[in-house]
């Protein structure tokens, strides 16, 4: 595992973080969440650089992050599961989905990636060209 820092969420407004704010009786603050799960994406992808924790931050703080965030609840079933399985679940979902040719064409991921490791690098590459212009 990396031993770069975790990025808070840069867009509490929307994505993941806010995303998860639909079991309240779990007691647990969104950013505590938001920590778990991009601990556990890191493992889970090996992250290895701060490109790529910056990725994860912006892939969760995106549209698809609101979309895993989406998954994660889904597997809670009514806040029933805990929130590790639940994010491990839908990690692993989303690493055995692979790119698409058409998700190649639009958004340029290479068809193949594991789905989750493809949007992280995508936001990771998309952060370094920003940073460079």
């Amino acid at each position: 595992m990396t031993t770069h820092a975790l990025l808070p969420s840069r867009n509490e407004d929307y994505g993941f973080f806010r995303a998860l704010t639909v079991c309240p009786e779990r007691d647990r603050r969104s950013a505590e969440v938001w920590t778990l799960a991009s601990r556990m994406i890191a493992e889970a992808i090996r992250a290895e650089s701060e490109d790529e924790m910056i990725g994860i931050r912006d892939f969760l703080d995106s549209r698809i992050g609101r979309h895993f965030a989406d998954d994660v609840v889904g597997n809670m079933t009514g806040c029933k599961i805990e929130l590790e399985p639940a994010i491990a679940s839908a990690i692993r979902r989303w690493q055995g989905w692979r790119i698409d040719r058409a998700t190649e064409r639009s958004e340029g991921i290479p068809a193949g990636l594991p789905y989750l490791t493809g949007w992280v690098q995508h936001f990771a590459v998309a952060a370094a060209m920003a940073e460079s212009n």
